[in-house]
């Protein structure tokens, strides 16, 4: 009898996978990511993970499909901590992701002697995540910078290491930031999921407030999709800080996208991360940032907010109106957790501590 058990076991392990196989074009195997970059979550449990340094997006099966994200809730301090005991040594966190599906949380890592590693976070408790034999995807960008220091002096950079800056699913396709070869070097991916045919790209050009100048040497740091017209878009953070959108069909439609400035934010500041909600009937964008804590944005009209064509000086702001959660202090990273909560994870001394909070 327990020989029968163990056999329907394995046979439900196989058939799961064998079905994201056959579903996803997914292989089981051990994926060769060399960085730990941006998370996002996709259908059915396939979590898509950004490797800058080996310019390849690689979509692996979780198997996280149990769960209600409605009741879900977490209150983990020193994250890092865990995160690195469940791999025996010390661990750099570099994001998290929900899975919109189950409300468990996911954190990609750096970890002493593992390289990248992948934990769940789930009812209070840190569960390492095997690359071992799981099913997963590779897709490799074409346009990637080469692995190499270029400039001189203090803007001395490896283009590379931000190939991949940001990254979400929308309708079917991963949409990937970040740096690209050529003379404009910002841009935008998108890769149609499963892997199985040539992805799309595009350099991006914005008007940059705080500089009073059109650019399209900066890398999109953050971004999130959001529908307007009915059409979907992405709102996208740069550093210092111009707020743009611009259509996701514009990827496939053109080599050079011209994105609307929609806000300035103020300079001398780094967005982080951000997401979109609704609540009391409108939307509203938070935003991370090093500088200005996190800002509640509106969306209203934001259709037809007029484009930002002249200097914004003094570190002033423009368009877009904001104003800051100061509750909200040392949020370095969050998520969406369900309709009325979020996750964040916030930085206390040398620990990252992961909190439930309401949608302000």
């Amino acid at each position: 009898m327990r020989r029968f058990l163990f056999s329907l076991s394995l046979c439900l392990i196989v058939c799961v996978q064998a079905s994201a196989a056959d579903i996803y074009g997914l292989t089981a195997g051990k994926p060769d990511i060399k960085s730990a970059g941006p998370l996002a979550f996709g259908p059915d449990g396939v979590l898509f993970i950004g490797d800058p340094m080996g310019a390849a997006v690689f979509a692996v099966q979780t198997g996280d499909k149990k769960g209600d994200a409605s009741k879900a809730m977490h209150e983990l301090d020193a994250l890092n901590l865990a995160v690195g005991e469940a791999f025996g040594g010390k661990a750099l966190i570099k994001d998290i992701a929900v899975n919109p599906e189950t409300g468990n949380v996911f954190v990609l890592a750096i970890a002493s002697g593992k390289g990248t590693v992948l934990a769940k976070v789930s009812g209070g408790s840190v569960e390492a995540v095997s690359f071992d034999n799981i099913p997963f995807a590779k897709k490799t960008l074409i346009n990637a910078p080469d692995d190499k220091v270029v400039g001189q002096g203090r803007r001395k950079r490896n283009l590379r290491s931000s190939s991949i800056t940001d990254l979400a699913w929308v309708d079917g396709e991963v949409i990937v930031s970040g740096f690209r070869k050529g003379k404009a070097p910002s841009g935008v991916t998108s890769m149609v999921f499963p892997f199985n045919k040539a992805d799309r790209g595009a350099s991006l050009e914005i008007y940059h407030g705080a500089h009073g100048k059109s650019e399209n040497t900066s890398a999109i740091q953050t971004f999130v999709p959001f529908i307007i017209n009915g059409e979907p878009n992405l709102l996208a953070g740069f550093v210092c800080t111009p707020l743009v959108r611009f259509p996701v069909s514009a990827v496939e439609s053109s080599d050079n996208i011209q994105a609307t400035t929609i806000a300035e934010l103020g300079n001398r500041n780094r967005p982080l991360d951000m997401i979109v909600y609704e609540k009391g009937g409108k939307k509203f964008l938070l935003l991370s940032n090093s500088a200005r804590g996190i800002m509640k944005i509106s969306t209203e009209d934001i259709e037809g907010q007029e484009a930002i064509i002249q200097r914004v000086s003094g570190g002033e702001s423009a368009g877009q109106p904001y104003e800051t959660i100061k509750s909200w202090e040392g949020v370095v990273q969050l998520d969406k957790l369900n309709e009325t909560h979020a996750v964040i994870l916030v930085k206390n001394g040398d620990q990252l501590d992961l909190k439930t909070v309401k949608l302000p």
